[in-house]
């Protein structure tokens, strides 16, 4: 069998499947396993348990898919239309949700598309074995996408490439096949730090090394509990992710919109008002975020990460009233209302009687017509 005929059939039907870059590269991360234990160690992974109870298999994927001697690694572009990125973060009655999840679920659409480009591999070459990925498994992509030459590993943490910046999702198909592998990426980052300089709660503790604990991300998305005191205020209106390492990196303006549809602002986020997003009950929420990522956080966590942006936001009376509406859903919901209560309460001249009232309800937890 001619390989290297295999591998340019594969980069095409890769780009047929809507994959802007394929690269291949063969299963060796024995140089990633120390910083994977230290990062684990200092316990930078947060809450995230699975990361330390799969351990060194994330940097062996020949263990998570026994026979496993190369991975393809893809590229698909999600940057969409109207992106907004000023118009949101800039107004902060204005919710801000990550770029990558304005859209469907990218986790889906990915592996299905991973799956036929294995099925067409198959139909060249006889049965074979693979196994497609995206975020499913235990798996260092990151890695393995520079050693397939897609990109560098960003200070951020991010997949960077020249030609077009850091707004794409990454995908792996394991397979058996001796395929030639491509050049890794070069590190093209040089000096530059804005993207460690940006970051709203100093999330990135040293070069490519990120403390989940302090990243938006992580807290709006991962995390389920009180989100700390000290990183509320630098959320912001951010309520699900965080693109600011992205947004500043000089790299990104070499970004192309995304040609995949799914990946579009839908519907339910042209109105991105915190208090609608707020009032949205248990059964619009689910209905309107149907097929989004957003999705599997749950109705009360999107209610704990929006009362944060509503304390964050410049008094109105809207938000007040729409906070007590909430209050006694659950202990950490109340955590998060009764703080935004607060801030809302801080911004009023100090002889308002609004403030009194206001005062009663935050302390005591009054019902308004008290």
């Amino acid at each position: 069998m001619n390989y290297q005929e295999l591998v340019e059939k594969i980069k095409i039907w890769g780009q047929e499947l809507g994959f802007q870059k394929v690269g291949i590269c063969d299963v060796d991360l024995s140089a990633h396993e120390q910083e994977l234990q230290r990062w684990l160690d200092a316990g930078y992974h947060g809450d995230m348990d699975w990361m330390a109870r799969h351990g060194m298999m994330r940097a062996r994927p020949h263990e998570l898919l026994p026979g496993t001697i190369r991975v393809i690694s893809v590229r698909m572009d999600y940057l969409p239309p109207e992106a907004r990125f000023a118009t949101n973060l800039a107004d902060p009655s204005q919710a801000y949700v990550s770029r990558y999840s304005l859209g469907r679920d990218y986790h889906k659409l990915i592996r299905n598309q991973l799956k036929k480009l294995g099925q067409k591999i198959e139909q060249e070459v006889g049965q074979f074995g693979y196994r497609p990925f995206v975020d499913s498994a235990p798996i260092l992509e990151r890695p393995l996408a520079q050693k397939a030459g897609l990109g560098w590993t960003g200070k951020h943490s991010l997949v960077l490439d020249k030609d077009c910046g850091s707004w794409f999702f990454l995908g792996e198909l394991l397979i058996d096949l001796p395929l030639p592998v491509d050049e890794p990426s070069v590190d093209e980052c040089g000096k530059c730090k804005a993207c460690i300089t940006s970051c709203p709660t100093q999330a990135i503790v040293a070069d490519g090394v990120v403390d989940a604990r302090r990243c938006i991300s992580y807290l709006t998305i991962e995390f389920d509990g009180v989100i700390p005191e000290e990183f509320r205020q630098a959320m912001g209106n951010r309520i699900y992710g965080c693109d600011d390492c992205q947004l500043v990196c000089p790299w990104n303006r070499f970004s192309e919109i995304t040609e995949q549809e799914d990946f579009h602002r839908r519907e339910a986020f042209e109105d991105s008002n915190l208090v609608t997003l707020f009032l949205w009950d248990e059964e619009t929420f689910l209905k309107n975020m149907e097929g989004s990522a957003i999705r599997r956080i749950g109705h009360l966590q999107w209610l704990r990460n929006l009362s944060i942006a509503m304390g964050n936001a410049p008094f109105s009376q809207s938000i007040v009233d729409a906070l007590q509406t909430r209050i006694g859903l659950t202990e950490v919901l109340d955590e998060h209302i009764h703080w935004a209560l607060a801030q809302q309460q801080s911004q009023l001249p100090l002889s308002s009687t609004k403030l009194n009232r206001l005062i009663r309800i935050v302390e005591k937890g009054l019902p308004r017509d008290a």
